[in-house]
């Protein structure tokens, strides 16, 4: 087959680093609930070039003056994701073998010595080190392992087992952020949807023994490549674009991930552009979604297809590439001219990104007939502990080591604590003890269950999560609104652990059916807002107490107002909504009901 040696050169302003607006994109026309635009997409796929000299193979490769590219190890089937550990073995997950390989270099020639399969599970993916401690995931799983003398791992053990479906987004990611927690790459199951399940599109922070976890952010279509800014400890990534929106939107974001946050999809995209497919639920418009949700910090060229990211911390690199971020781009399938097929190099001055630029090129090639080809779309990196980069290709089964051949020796960068920018909430008390009732007579709350009784099973998170029925009397004359919180003070962290927030109910309405939506604002009753629980997701959740707890308490707590509205926006957390209670509660009351989970569930 005859190829072209001169990469395709991507034009000056598909890189540029400014985000195109809706009327530079090519989706123009009126968008809104009644959308009428043009859209002009592309489906170019470049086929896959083979060259089976290494020599040959790495001399197609464009790294920056210096640096030096070699195969470390080839015929891999299907590396994906890249780890090194703390002894400095390099490791790759292979998704469609569904295992882990190590890949030895222990006479130190550059060169894999052989890929030993050191754990097996279907759709494994993601993989993160915690000292001798490996943490793994696959679609609806997180397993830890020890990690041996000579680098083999231990036996699995399942510390989650209940992640959401992927569908078309089957590619979980994980690391260890400088917090000590666990942190994962959730994304949606689909292009451009309303995903049912709120942990969908996401990044979840859940404890290292799997026993509790979070929303940590949302709106994230689909952030593969996550890591945390070694000065500052702040955590980056790179969220996949939306689809068929032109061959120049939407571009790939690189967002500064911040808990509570979300970050627009699948209403938003890039500077706020919206979504002219898609509406939000009844209530919110598109501006409104656009307010709420953050912008990214920078964008590259899209569908691109970020995928794995790390910090450089290595030593033998040139010091201006310290604390700057490498990227794996996949590559398009569906763009003209295609994007990515590359490693990129995020600058970063004073711990904040400030460009994109190439590192590695060369793997797209135009061939004499016209046609793209590829010698590899490209998706893991690491950074070894000499210094040196370890890049994955999926396609063609090679990882290559990048080395700076101006540096005579190489020597291990010290090790650095990253900050924690992460706090929980401080402990307090349930809603109703931190209230000041302006009168002494209580409402009275029934629900399903009685007063201190267990709490059904369709009303927990291994049920149904459905809420359950509320009904309330004896609200004062002058009430104008309700609001309703459930706590649960026999939660861990964070105490108490909100289930529940619903304001703005109004006043002629004192009967809560069972199984609400979560919807940020209700149809029925009209005008009632929810706010965010402790899992991050809007409205209610279940009962979901580790395993082996003794039974927790659950206060479904409501409030009568003498305000129709807080004046909140819906979405806010439980201090936001106290806090514009303050003054305006009439009264106040509650029933408690329990919970307990006796054997693990799937």
């Amino acid at each position: 087959m005859n190829i072209r040696l001169s990469a395709l050169l991507l034009s000056v302003s598909a890189l540029a680093l400014s985000l195109p607006s809706i009327s530079s994109a090519q989706v123009n026309g009126e968008v809104g609930r009644a959308s009428d635009v043009v859209i002009q997409g592309s489906i170019l796929e470049p086929e896959k070039l083979q060259v089976s000299d290494d020599t040959k193979l790495t001399a197609l490769i464009k790294a920056p003056e210096g640096f030096k590219v070699e195969v470390f190890a080839r015929d891999l089937i299907n590396p994906r994701m890249l780890a090194v550990s703390d002894k400095g073995i390099v490791y790759a997950t292979r998704r469609s073998v569904g295992d882990v390989i190590m890949l030895k270099d222990d006479d130190n020639d550059g060169k894999a010595d052989g890929a030993l399969t050191v754990a097996s599970r279907p759709g494994m993916h993601g993989i993160a080190f915690d000292g001798s401690t490996v943490f793994l995931v696959t679609i609806h799983d997180v397993y830890t392992a020890d990690v041996k003398e000579d680098g083999t791992f231990g036996p699995l053990k399942r510390i989650i087992n209940d992640l959401p479906d992927a569908g078309q987004h089957a590619n979980r990611t994980l690391g260890i952020g400088p917090d000590g927690m666990l942190y994962i790459g959730s994304g949606s199951t689909c292009n451009e949807c309303q995903d049912d399940n709120p942990e969908n599109a996401t990044v979840l922070r859940a404890s290292k023994d799997g026993a509790s976890r979070s929303i940590f952010a949302s709106g994230l279509r689909n952030t593969i490549g996550f890591d945390w800014e070694p000065t500052t400890g702040v955590l980056y990534g790179m969220d996949h674009g939306i689809d068929w929106l032109g061959d120049e939107v939407q571009v790939e974001e690189l967002n500064r991930i911040e808990q509570g946050k979300k970050y627009g999809w699948p209403y938003v995209y890039g500077m706020s552009g919206l979504n002219p497919r898609m509406d939000p639920p009844e209530g919110v418009t598109l501006e409104d979604w656009a307010k709420q949700s953050t912008e990214p910090v920078l964008g590259y060229t899209a569908h691109s297809a970020p995928m794995q990211m790390a910090f450089y911390d290595g030593s033998s690199f040139p010091p201006d590439y310290q604390g700057d971020a490498f990227i794996a781009m996949r590559g398009s399938w569906n763009r003209r001219p295609p994007s990515g097929y590359e490693i990129v190099r995020v600058n970063f001055e004073n711990g904040k990104p400030v460009a994109f630029e190439k590192f590695l090129e060369g793997f797209l090639l135009q061939q004499v007939n016209g046609k793209y080809g590829y010698l590899g779309r490209l998706t893991g990196v690491a950074v070894g502990k000499d210094g040196s980069l370890f890049v994955a290709d999926d396609s063609n089964g090679t990882v290559y080591k990048v080395s700076f051949s101006a540096s005579a020796t190489t020597q291990a960068a010290e090790a650095r604590t990253i900050p924690n920018v992460v706090t929980d909430m401080p402990a307090s008390k349930i809603a109703i003890d931190l209230v000041e009732a302006k009168g002494s007579d209580a409402i009275a709350v029934t629900s399903a269950f009685d007063q201190d009784a267990p709490i059904p099973l369709q009303y927990a998170a291994d049920g149904d999560n459905a809420s359950p029925a509320l009904e309330w009397s004896g609200a004062p004359e002058g009430s104008k609104s309700f609001v309703i919180i459930c706590d649960d003070p026999d939660a861990a962290k964070p105490k108490p652990f909100t289930h529940w927030i619903a304001y703005d109910i109004p006043a002629s309405f004192t009967k809560m059916r069972e199984g609400i939506p979560g919807a940020p604002i209700l149809q029925d009753p009209k005008g009632l807002k929810q706010g965010a629980n402790s899992v991050g997701s809007l409205g209610y959740t279940g009962p979901k107490p580790p395993v082996g707890d003794p039974a927790h308490h659950y206060h479904f707590q409501v409030f009568a107002l003498d305000i129709e509205t807080l004046g909140l926006e819906p979405g806010q957390k439980r201090d936001a909504v106290l806090k514009a209670m303050e003054g305006h509660v009439l009264a106040e009351g509650q029933i408690v009901g329990t919970f307990e989970r006796k054997m693990a569930s799937k």
